[in-house]
């Protein structure tokens, strides 16, 4: 189901094909898919059904009991024939063991790590792949937030629930579209794909048009984009995200189109796993409060969704957070929906999640007219949310944030220990001059070679 294009969507599709660096494709069916379980058996089922190729991309993949079974499991279908690719973030699978990836190439499967550490590239360090990606055979696509670990799985038997999580099982004609952007990352960290793993021609399925946002550094696509969705809003635009620490642009977008009568509205985590990133998404909370932006704090384990739909009939969902980090330094996939089903399926998620979450108000700064965040007040249905037991990682989580918000407030707990660093680093150095100054001495000789390399390597400009 689709509605009837209005008047002026073709000059915004133009504008969005530009935005994004691709078009939208008809003929393809989406399916929401609701946190990591539901994410996983889509997954697990599209690299069973594969016949001819896999190819695999997450930040996180770790050794535990989901990461194990998806191992498992690719590791089967290589040794049954099926070239199975893989691309792991280097940082990001910092602690999963050599073992674990050994066992894989044993099996066939071909893995390349993006970004190691480059000690005289210090740009390129801070550049990740973010991406989440499951294709097969390039028919099939599953894409959004998540990452292969135990957190997004949950585990009933301890209470555990899996974290908050959206992603979208895909098919028809945009998957060699989501293909390509693989295939543009696999050949940037070796020798490209075969010329066979590819997928010219697929029927459609659907109704849905799908426009992928293949995230590049330096490029902000997905920010260029949600940027034109939110100016050409009417009525409504609602975002959840789980890092939100948006550039100022963003910030004043959002309360332009609230003071214009749309209602914007947030979800972000209650609890988080940065809990420094959590308390720099509360400090922006009063200017947003004041432009009429409506902001919810998610109250069950961590949100980590990372999706925005926009008058029932967009609908964004993938893997970038709207922080500077996601929206000009690493490589992303989303996608964006123009199809009222399923932004009508996204706008009845968020509602739910709101019943689970805590609304931040704004109340009187004594007798004169400040303002500051209020208490939270939970909103429910009749219907009591699922008892969530964390883990002691989580909750010490939790504790942190509690603990730090309550001493000062979010920008003290900011800001607090980061003029403690300093101060600390001004005793050393009144305490021990000539040590302080050979330490800074030598890293500051580091960076000055590093810059020097990077010089001499990059003559051109633009992105990379």
């Amino acid at each position: 189901m689709s509605l009837e294009p209005a008047a002026g969507s073709d000059a915004l599709s133009h504008a969005l094909d530009r935005a994004a660096g691709s078009r939208s494709v008809p003929g393809n069916q989406v399916i929401h898919l609701v946190d990591g379980p539901a994410i996983f058996e889509a997954a697990l089922a599209a690299i069973a059904a594969a016949r001819h190729w896999i190819h695999f991309d997450n930040y996180i993949i770790r050794a535990d009991r989901t990461g194990r079974q998806f191992a498992e499991l690719l590791g089967a279908r290589a040794r049954a024939g099926v070239r199975v690719r893989l691309i792991a973030d280097w940082l990001g699978c910092a602690g999963t063991p050599r073992a674990f990836w050994d066992a894989l190439r044993r099996d066939g499967v071909t893995i390349r790590f993006f970004g190691p550490l480059r000690i005289m590239d210090l740009g390129a360090n801070l550049v990740r792949d973010h991406r989440k990606i499951v294709l097969a055979d390039g028919v099939r696509a599953i894409t959004g937030g998540f990452c292969i670990a135990d957190e997004w799985a949950g585990n009933p038997a301890r209470g555990r629930q899996p974290w908050r999580e959206s992603g979208v099982d895909i098919r028809g004609p945009v998957v060699p579209m989501i293909d390509l952007a693989f295939a543009q990352l696999w050949r940037r960290l070796g020798e490209p794909l075969p010329p066979e793993e590819s997928a010219a021609d697929v029927a459609a399925v659907g109704d849905s048009m799908v426009r992928p946002i293949a995230g590049v550094p330096g490029w902000d696509r997905a920010y260029r984009s949600m940027d034109l969705i939110l100016a050409a809003s009417t009525e409504r635009f609602w975002v959840t995200d789980a890092y939100f620490v948006a550039p100022r642009r963003l910030y004043h977008a959002l309360i332009d189109a609230a003071r214009d009568g749309v209602d914007v509205r947030l979800l972000v985590p209650g609890s988080s796993d940065l809990p420094w990133v959590r308390n720099l998404t509360r400090i922006g909370y009063r200017r947003l409060l004041r432009g009429g932006v409506r902001i919810f704090e998610w109250a069950g384990p961590m949100l980590h969704a990372k999706t925005a739909v926009a008058d029932g009939l967009w609908a964004r969902i993938g893997s970038s957070n709207l922080n500077p980090s996601s929206l000009y330094g690493n490589w992303e996939l989303d996608v964006l929906v123009e199809d009222a089903e399923f932004a009508s399926d996204l706008e009845a998620q968020f509602r739910r999640d709101l019943d689970r979450s805590a609304e931040v108000r704004l109340r009187p700064l004594l007798p004169v007219g400040m303002v500051r965040p209020m208490a939270l007040s939970i909103r429910r249905t009749g219907e009591r949310p699922a008892v969530h037991h964390p883990g002691l990682r989580e909750r010490r989580r939790r504790t942190l944030v509690l603990v730090r918000t309550l001493v000062g407030g979010a920008r003290l707990a900011t800001f607090g220990p980061l003029a403690m660093t300093f101060l600390l680093i001004a005793a050393l150095f009144l305490l021990l001059p000539r040590a302080m100054a050979l330490a800074f001495g030598v890293l500051f000789l580091w960076i000055a070679v590093a810059a020097g390399v990077h010089a001499l390597r990059r003559g051109g400009g633009g992105p990379a």
